[in-house]
């Protein structure tokens, strides 16, 4: 058996059914020999547009298939880089397979360290160490045996994340000494029940006492595959919760006891809830910056924090008054049974259905009014009215995301997800196609902005050729709105390069669309906005919000202020009231 016949055995073995792809000489006898095994292949116009769309496949099977790539040498893997470090940050698994150059050809150099060893020759494996859970070379057969199975096992080891394996082609088509297949073995890192009574003790005397108990539900709930069991404990003991936006694919948002996800761009009710509580339990989440703000120390400045976390570098971070406990959350059904949180105060409970009511799904945007625009938050309000019960959602990065994520209501079964930590403009396309080749009946949904949609445009065709009926939707405001944002608060509102002639944006959505073959909305009213837009028969849509530019991202956190002094600013006498049970000085 030759190396490229193993690779196409083994990936069959793991249940890998379609392998994305772009053609290229360093890896066409692989693609050769997956075709020969009857394992399908997509093939992708840019490397990066299979790597993110490889990426959501583990997102959109309920973790039971990873996503695989092919890719040649050079310039075909560093192109896979971005789509990879999406997985990374996310903590989800992915197999990339890169072919290189014949290993006798970097054999010539006698030990000298030349620039490059052979045409398109590249150190692959050393560029994405430090975004993947592995990533090895292999120069013969038995090599190759081992890391394939090496790499699957270290996809799913502790986090979880992207894996990488270079083969060189002589590699490939050489005989194996040894071909049995070597199958991986994914094992559970175990907590000892002392371990886990342990924890289950140190949270029982944490709330102890508690009068304003909350909890942070974090993606590592859902990474774990526990989301169920912990929305199970958190109905039945009406324990009160808020998220990151990580997590918003864990429950059902119509939760009588769910606040909000909080944070830089969170529910302006729920980042008033968290810094408001007196004890917050952490559940898998990172708390970076975008949640606790700029300046952690204005972060539930008078709370008690309990972090619990797979990653002990994860925990090192923060204050040393925190109570922080390692474990792997695949384990956390085991320490909240039986566990009941005590009762805690009526004011408490008055004061979360109050943030709730005034907050919660509440649209306080003003400039759409302003300027007599389409409203994006109204825009979404509508959409989760009329799209399907179980519907994939794709965001990009940009305002796009911050307007669908703030505004949606996600229902059981419907999918809404984005490349959170690497936050990649450009994703949210060949994540969706992704998420289409492997649920083809059900309804998929890419929202984009003006700017992102072009990073990755020429999966359009990928779309095309494989009759993939995705709604691409494009809130169009006419250049980079999130940071034209940032841009009035920090620089005076000198929009250099944010869409003022100079900058990317303001493409013609219509020409694209017939170029692509698509079918095209304009949308400038709420009126247009019904359940006949979706009513397409799995076509390909191509949908053009038209928002004006000067339509902004409400509630935002501004630098230097805590997440509980958003934008547009409330008066003090409101701000002081909504602070009920923490004295906050404002910035």
């Amino acid at each position: 058996m030759k190396g490229k016949e193993y690779i196409a055995k083994f990936l069959k073995a793991i249940e890998v059914d379609n392998v994305f792809l772009v053609q290229g000489g360093a890896c066409s006898f692989m693609v050769d020999a997956i075709a020969k095994e009857n394992i399908n292949y997509t093939c992708f116009q840019h490397e990066q547009g299979a790597a993110m769309a490889a990426d959501a496949v583990w997102r959109t099977t309920n973790r039971k298939k990873i996503g695989a790539t092919f890719c040649t040498s050079g310039p075909g893997a560093s192109n896979l880089v971005t789509g990879i470090a999406c997985g990374y940050f996310d903590s989800i698994p992915s197999f990339h397979i890169c072919g290189q150059v014949n290993g006798k050809e970097v054999g010539q150099y006698n030990g000298a360290k030349v620039r490059q060893a052979g045409f398109q020759q590249m150190d692959i494996v050393s560029m994405v160490k430090p975004i993947t859970n592995y990533a090895v070379a292999v120069t013969n057969g038995e090599e190759l045996r081992q890391e394939l199975k090496t790499c699957y096992e270290k996809a799913f080891e502790g986090r979880g994340g992207p894996v990488l394996i270079d083969i060189p082609m002589d590699v490939q088509t050489d005989e194996m000494e040894n071909s049995e297949l070597l199958l991986p073995e994914v094992k559970m890192i175990v907590s000892s029940s002392i371990k886990i009574e342990e924890i289950r003790n140190n949270i029982s005397e944490f709330f102890k006492d508690s009068e304003r108990p909350l909890v942070v539900y974090g993606a590592g709930v859902e990474l774990s595959g526990v989301s169920e069991q912990l929305n199970e404990w958190l109905i039945d003991n009406c324990v009160p919760f808020v998220s990151s936006w990580s997590a918003l694919n864990s429950f059902e948002h119509s939760l009588p006891n769910y606040y909000g996800h909080f944070g830089v761009y969170g529910n302006r009710g729920a980042n008033y809830i968290i810094q408001n509580a007196s004890n917050i339990l952490v559940l898998g989440s990172r708390l970076d910056n975008r949640q606790r703000s700029g300046n952690p120390k204005l972060f539930a400045p008078q709370s008690k924090v309990m972090v619990i976390d797979i990653d002990g570098e994860e925990l090192v971070k923060y204050d040393s008054e925190w109570k922080r406990e390692i474990l792997d959350l695949v384990h956390l059904p085991k320490v909240l049974e039986n566990y009941k949180l005590p009762e805690y105060s009526s004011e408490w409970v008055s004061y979360l259905k109050e943030m709730k009511e005034k907050y919660y799904n509440v649209d306080i945007s003003t400039e759409p009014k302003k300027y007599k625009s389409l409203n994006p938050y109204e825009v979404v309000q509508k959409m989760n009215e009329i799209i399907d019960d179980d519907a994939m959602l794709f965001a990009d990065a940009g305002a796009n995301h911050v307007w669908v994520y703030q505004m949606f209501n996600r229902r059981k079964n419907q999918l809404l997800t984005t490349s959170s930590g690497h936050y990649a403009m450009g994703y949210s396309l060949p994540a969706s196609i992704g998420a289409k080749l492997n649920n083809p009946d059900r309804q998929v949904i890419s929202f984009n902005g003006d700017g992102g949609i072009q990073m990755n445009i020429q999966e359009l065709q990928t779309m095309l050729e494989y009759d993939l009926g995705i709604t691409v939707v494009v809130f169009n405001n006419h250049g980079l709105g999130m940071i034209r944002q940032f841009q009035n608060t920090y620089m005076g509102g000198r929009h250099h390069a944010t869409g003022n002639g100079q900058g990317p944006g303001r493409p013609n959505l219509s020409g694209i669309a017939t170029a692509y073959s698509m079918d095209y909305l304009r949308v400038t009213s709420i009126d247009q906005v019904n359940e006949n837009m979706f009513k397409r028969e799995n076509k390909r849509l191509l949908i053009e919000f038209v928002i004006d530019e000067r339509v902004l991202i409400e509630p935002k956190l501004e630098g230097g202020r805590p997440i509980n002094d958003q934008f547009p600013y409330i008066t003090n006498k409101e701000y002081v009231e909504n602070n009920k049970f923490v004295d906050f000085a404002r910035g």
